[in-house]
């Protein structure tokens, strides 16, 4: 069972290193700019592997081989799983705390960690191991007292980690507004309670070795509960990852067709009033966020300096051309304000109007700019920049 089970979970825990491991780099490059709790959470996903691949068996024979010493790949890999520990309860600290406060945390957590593994290889050293037990191994020395003390260690040390992971997780859940590190959360909750399965089987090892019991028929299921448990874990912590990825590609790659939907209004705005634009965007701007935006105020500005050319029979021809059944109420309002605008870049060649219109779109409610820069999309979607053929002067563009 585990060598079925394990190369799963470690094609899991490889794949967060590898997806960490660029920011990894980029972190570890600009010390300034380090995130503690990318740091550890890249640690995780590599102890972790770590741990599942010296527990294959065919690894497992040649690590002792390596070193020498029967059954070593035990405490390597169960070590591993201590630092896994430590470093899963640093990250949370610093999801969770103040920056000094999850520091001071996270040392104290390493320091148990390491403390503990350095009992285990003390404990581990008093046994005189004769035979390599890849499979069984817990069952075969659950009879030796210095193993029995070696297991309680590491098994105490186990279940309280998943207790304090599962107890943190998901009170945090409920108080996190971010829907995906929520569901994260519960999801890391929900696998250290799985992973007591395997805790709560190899502490009956013990006991069955005591009082003349034997759990052999439940180790499959021990195998299964901790690494369910911990797959599920790992998914936990890599869900708010992935899912932060996949959604900035997409803001990215939205804004980029916001930013081009935007140009041709922009153009034709920037061209008439060029006091509008303080710097010209970049082509290969890599922060098109804030291009975006600065277009939509570009934007505005230009409407602003436009206000005084805006023809009251002007909008009053485009509201009677754009008004439609089907069409919805914001999208009139932004199809003759496109109009307007381009009936007033017409008008600016003539000069001011007497009696100035508003804006088909002054009492529209956009009190976030994101709201703004859809309904200035929507405007950009009807906008036709006006002809400069003198027999098309006297009308506005339109756009169907």
């Amino acid at each position: 069972m585990k060598d079925i089970l394990h190369p799963l979970c470690l094609i899991i825990a490889g794949s967060g290193f590898l997806l960490l491991l660029r920011d990894l780099r980029t972190a570890w490059r600009t010390p300034k700019q380090r995130d503690p709790a990318l740091v550890a959470l890249a640690f995780t996903y590599l102890f972790s592997a770590l741990s599942y691949a010296i527990s294959l068996t065919w690894v497992w024979v040649r690590i002792d081989g390596v070193f020498g010493v029967t059954n070593i790949a035990v405490p390597l890999a169960q070590g591993c799983v201590m630092l896994v520990f430590g470093l899963q309860a640093s990250v949370l600290a610093f999801w969770t705390k103040p920056f000094e406060q999850a520091a001071r945390r996270a040392k104290w957590l390493m320091a148990g960690a390491t403390s503990v593994i350095a009992m285990m290889a003390v404990l581990f050293a008093l046994l005189t191991p004769v035979s390599q037990r890849p499979t069984d191994f817990t069952l075969y020395y659950a009879h030796d007292p210095a193993f029995q003390a070696y297991l309680l260690l590491y098994m105490c040390t186990y279940t309280a980690a998943e207790i304090y992971l599962a107890r943190v997780c998901w009170k945090y859940a409920g108080e996190i507004a971010d829907p995906w590190i929520s569901r994260g959360l519960r999801l890391i909750a929900v696998g250290a309670v799985v992973t007591l399965g395997y805790s709560g089987i190899r502490l009956c090892a013990i006991l069955g070795a005591e009082f003349g019991f034997s759990v052999r028929p439940a180790e499959p299921y021990a195998w299964i509960c901790g690494d369910i448990g911990a797959t599920l874990t790992q998914i936990g912590y890599f869900m708010p990852i992935v899912a932060a990825r996949l959604l900035g590609a997409r803001r990215g790659r939205r804004e980029r067709q916001q930013y081009q939907q935007l140009e041709r209004l922009w153009q034709a705005v920037s061209a008439a009033e060029p006091s509008i634009v303080f710097v010209e965007p970049a082509k290969d701007s890599r922060d098109r966020s804030f291009d975006l935006y600065r277009r939509v105020v570009e934007i505005r500005d230009a409407q602003i300096e436009l206000r005084p050319y805006l023809a009251r029979d002007a909008r009053a021809l485009a509201e009677t051309r754009r008004t439609a059944w089907w069409r919805p109420g914001k999208h009139q309002a932004a199809a003759v304000t496109a109009d307007q605008i381009s009936a007033a870049l017409l008008q600016r060649q003539r000069g001011p109007v007497s009696n100035p219109a508003t804006y088909a779109d002054a009492a529209l409610n956009t009190p976030t700019p994101q709201k703004d820069l859809h309904h200035l999309v929507r405007v950009a979607h009807y906008f036709t920049a006006p002809s400069t053929k003198p027999e098309a002067e006297c009308a506005p563009g339109v756009r169907t």
